[in-house]
C-alpha cells in the first residue's frame, strides 16, 4: 500500500506532541452506491498504535464513525529529541501500513 500515514512529532520540555493524518475512505457499510443502489461495504480503520522507543505510548480501537482520512493527535512523556515515532493501522478487511518519523 502507497504511504498513507504523514506524522509530525515535536517535542516541548518533556512532551512530545504527535499529529498524523491517515488517508482511508472509513465506509461504514451504512452508506449505499447511488449508481447501484447497493450497500457500499464496511470498510474502517480498527486499531491504532503508536511506538516510541520501542514501547507503545498509544493504542486507538476505532470503529466505523471516525471520517474519512482520519487526523490523530496525542501527546506523551519520556522521548527525546532524535528518536522515532511509529505509527501502525490496521483496518477492518485486513489492510495495514505503518510509518515513522523522527522527532524534532
Amino acid at each position: 500500500m502507497a504511504k498513507s500515514i504523514k506524522i509530525r512529532a515535536k517535542i516541548k520540555g518533556d512532551e512530545t506532541t504527535v499529529k498524523c493524518l491517515m488517508t482511508h475512505p472509513m465506509e461504514t457499510g451504512l452508506r449505499k452506491d447511488k449508481k447501484t443502489g447497493k450497500a457500499i461495504p464496511a470498510h474502517f480503520i480498527n486499531e491504532v498504535v503508536a511506538e516510541a522507543g520501542g514501547k507503545t505510548v498509544m493504542t486507538a480501537y476505532w470503529s466505523g464513525g471516525i471520517s474519512k482520512n482520519p487526523y490523530l493527535s496525542f501527546a506523551f512523556t519520556g522521548a527525546a529529541k532524535g528518536d522515532e515515532v511509529k505509527i501502525s493501522w490496521t483496518d477492518n478487511q485486513g489492510g495495514s501500513d505503518s510509518e515513522t518519523a523522527q522527532i524534532k
